[in-house]
């Protein structure tokens, strides 16, 4: 048989960061309704009980007042690069999906440039010139999509290897003011990709998208406090949370069956569904949803791992660090063994959806 250059994910790696926010943290803050900007008519205590029990959320983690985006990245590539046993001066590539960039403590303005995948290349010291840097800026599912741009690169054997970052610090966008908030969180993970030649199908099989940005390109966006008077002109992350419930419960799953049905198998040879953590019951449906289309009821247990509850919602970074966790055996009852098939999804601002079918 003819051999084919398929792309493989050779190491993973992460940085969680050390700040854990309880839920409890939240008991002092002064929320106030997003579309009548005046205070909600509920206690706090009330709040976050409602807020836990529609996303199952019960702690997240926050950089420090030194780090941004940059620095966590590079944290994440480094520890890719030790499960992987190469050097950094030997990528060939850095693409960094986030959505931010560099934003320093105190301050809710974005920085992007230059890209902050040529800052982690700084922060690291690679001295290749010919490891070229680049962002992408899709949502949520910016890794997803920046791990479709390597497969590209390397399929069309342009490059050879490189690394993939999802990396968010969402902690400094967020209003303190929206409820809404509490959902979010810090974090990077680290996927690097190598091309490998094989006579059988390996590595990414399949890939599935789609954007809706009219009229779903309102659901997340970037606009001024809840509170009328706070921080002047200060933008922080809003969201439409029912409509972009209804919207991923709606479209995802079709993208995640897409993606199977290109890859040539079925939903049975599936073993396990890894999902941007935006929201547990929201990813509960959406699973539900896939299983839908197939007209499967039974889900097996532990085929979606979940680590919002302790993690909340990194954005970017959810997926890559869900995936590291897994295969370093840091969750419990959870592994992905070579040969099985692993879906790779995510969907967020755009609205963009992605899936990657993925062999191991």
């Amino acid at each position: 048989m003819t051999k084919k250059v398929y792309t493989k994910i050779i190491g993973t790696g992460s940085y969680i960061p050390e700040q854990v926010i309880k839920n409890e943290h939240f008991l002092s803050y002064k929320f106030y309704d997003q579309a009548t900007k005046k205070p909600i008519d509920k206690t706090n205590e009330e709040i976050i009980q409602k807020f836990n029990e529609i996303t199952n959320i019960e702690e997240r983690r926050w950089v420090t007042d030194d780090q941004v985006t940059s620095d966590i990245a590079a944290l994440a590539v480094k520890d890719a690069c030790d499960s992987a046993g190469i050097d950094v001066e030997s990528l060939e590539f850095i693409i960094l999906g986030h959505n931010f960039g560099d934003v320093p403590s105190g301050i809710s303005s974005v920085d992007t440039l230059p890209s902050v995948a040529n800052k982690v290349k700084d922060v690291l010291k690679i001295k290749n010139a010919g490891c070229i840097c680049h962002d992408v800026i899709s949502g949520c599912p910016s890794w997803t999509q920046g791990m479709i741009v390597a497969d590209a690169y390397i399929r069309s054997q342009t490059f050879k290897r490189g690394v993939v970052i999802g990396a968010d610090v969402l902690s400094r966008v967020s209003d303190p003011h929206d409820r809404d908030s509490m959902i979010y969180a810090d974090g990077a993970g680290a996927t690097i990709v190598e091309a490998v030649e094989s006579e059988s199908p390996t590595g990414i099989l399949a890939h599935s998208s789609r954007s809706d940005s009219t009229p779903y390109a309102s659901l997340l966006t970037f606009g001024k406090s809840n509170k009328p008077e706070f921080n002047g002109d200060d933008l922080f992350i809003k969201m439409a949370g029912h409509k972009l419930y209804v919207y991923a419960i709606s479209h995802v799953p079709g993208v995640v069956k897409a993606s199977i049905d290109k890859a040539g198998l079925d939903l049975a040879d599936i073993k396990k569904v890894l999902i941007h953590q935006a929201n547990e019951k929201m990813d509960d449906a959406i699973l539900k949803g896939v299983f839908k289309l197939y007209k499967q009821k039974d889900i097996p247990e532990g085929i979606m791992p979940m680590s919002i509850r302790k993690l909340g919602n990194s954005s970017t970074a959810t997926v890559p660090t869900l995936l590291d966790l897994v295969l370093k055996g840091k969750m419990e009852n959870q592994e992905i063994n070579e040969g099985e098939y692993v879906i790779l999804c995510s969907v967020g601002a755009g609205m963009n959806v992605n899936s990657i079918v993925y062999k191991w």
